[in-house]
């Protein structure tokens, strides 16, 4: 029977083994991607890809916002599920009228 260290070792040859096989298909759905792009004209606009990079998550609400969290995040305070900033603000025991804008 394999020791727990073999059986680590195999493991992380397997998982290096994987990453390299994952790089290899990912280069060929790239490009199989790009060709179908071009085919039917697509642009990364169509695909809600405007800016090429990270877009800012659009807000659900139509309401203006009545906090402003800790790095610039917007919040207009209304019922459901608070965002993670705020619960972490409140976790650490602040008061959200310290974020009023």
């Amino acid at each position: 029977m394999a020791t727990y260290s073999e059986l680590m070792a195999q493991a992380q040859t397997l998982m290096a083994q994987a990453e390299q096989a994952r790089k290899e298909e990912l280069s060929s759905v790239i490009a199989d991607i790009k060709a179908k792009m071009k085919q039917f004209g697509i642009t990364t606009a169509d695909l809600g890809g405007a800016s090429g990079g990270k877009k800012a998550a659009k807000s659900k609400s139509s309401a203006a916002p009545k906090y402003r969290g800790p790095n610039g995040e917007l919040w207009a305070g209304g019922p459901g599920r608070k965002p993670e900033w705020v619960r972490a603000v409140l976790a650490q025991g602040k008061s959200m009228d310290e974020f009023l804008i």
